[in-house]
């Protein structure tokens, strides 16, 4: 049981971060499910307007309460819509979770800060390029929602988890 010990250690932390932060965020939730949709999730979905606007994709926000969605209304054009699901955030828990499993005292609060910044930037990204392709190139919306957007968030994470792991948590501290 000795040698199983660090493991067990690992997993309960993973398993205590991960429960805590979802219980935080479904009490947050809670506090607008009468609402169109949780004030982060608008958050992202105004800088993804700003930014389409900016690369000349001119984009009006439009709320949809029947859908509990932000629509993003792009060139005149209702391309996608903007859903609590989408703002990266349970992502961003699951990264979290894993990397507070390997804590390395305070690097691991900062490291996961950095993250933090890093995944949101890349959806935030993720998703205009994904209302882009909706425009421009709308035989690829499947494909791109379905397998090749995802993959740029869940690849964020698995680098970040990787370079977490490779190194600041097995990192050796030379003693000699």
């Amino acid at each position: 049981m000795k040698d199983f010990l660090p493991v067990l250690k690992i997993l309960l932390r993973f398993v205590i971060v991960y429960i805590v932060l979802v219980l935080l965020y479904q009490f947050y939730l809670n506090e607008y499910e009468n609402d169109v949709v949780d004030p982060f999730t608008r958050w992202v979905a105004q800088q993804v307007a700003f930014l389409q606007s900016i690369f000349g994709f001119p984009t009006v926000l439009v709320d949809s309460m029947q859908l509990h969605s932000v629509l993003f209304q792009t060139s005149g054009k209702f391309t996608t819509r903007m859903v609590e699901g989408c703002n990266v955030i349970s992502v961003v828990i699951l990264f979290s979770a894993f990397v507070f499993a390997f804590y390395k005292g305070a690097k691991t609060f900062l490291y996961v800060l950095a993250g933090l910044v890093i995944l949101h930037i890349l959806n935030v990204l993720r998703i205009v390029m994904l209302n882009i392709i909706f425009i421009k190139y709308p035989q690829y919306e499947r494909v791109g929602h379905d397998y090749i957007f995802p993959a740029i968030v869940y690849g964020g994470v698995v680098v970040l988890w990787l370079i977490w792991i490779q190194f600041f948590a097995l990192k050796k501290t030379d003693k000699s």
